[in-house]
């Protein structure tokens, strides 16, 4: 597993996952599995179950982080089985890449603040590498979830 620095105000946390982007993009573009693989901790359920994203679509998650909340995302980029990324209402985007390599597929995530409306506020909080180290253990669950037998 590999990451950058911050860069720009964009964090990426990459790992090569045996399975192919078909399959793993079928658990990125469906809210109701975030939970499933979220690193954070803080991704409770989606409000709307299971369906599969297209670019411009919004979906809620119930989310926890010390008390719950409601948050509603946007689909803001789309490349079927090799590219998806949602933004709410600050602004920030976490955005997944796939690109096929041998034996699998890189994934990369990438947690954005560039287009947040309020980035300094984004690196006064260290959310930059708090989100790094959620997404180091969100790609690991993501492994786990397509590397086990029968997946």
């Amino acid at each position: 597993m590999t990451s950058t620095a911050p860069s720009h105000r964009v964090v990426s946390v990459s790992r090569t996952i045996a399975a192919d982007p078909s399959t793993i993009f079928e658990l990125l573009d469906d809210p109701a599995r975030h939970p499933d693989f979220d690193g954070s901790g803080t991704v409770l359920s989606s409000r709307a179950g299971s369906r599969h994203l297209q670019l411009g679509d919004r979906f809620g998650m119930d989310m926890r982080m010390g008390v719950p909340y409601r948050m509603t995302n946007t689909v803001v980029e789309y490349e079927r089985d090799r590219l998806i990324a949602w933004a709410h209402q600050g602004g920030h985007r976490w955005r997944y890449e796939l690109t096929p390599v041998d034996g699998g597929t890189e994934v990369t995530e990438s947690f954005d603040w560039s287009t947040a409306k309020i980035p300094p506020f984004i690196e006064l909080i260290g959310a930059p590498k708090r989100n790094a180290e959620a997404m180091r253990r969100s790609l690991e669950r993501l492994a786990a979830l397509l590397e086990q037998p029968g997946a």
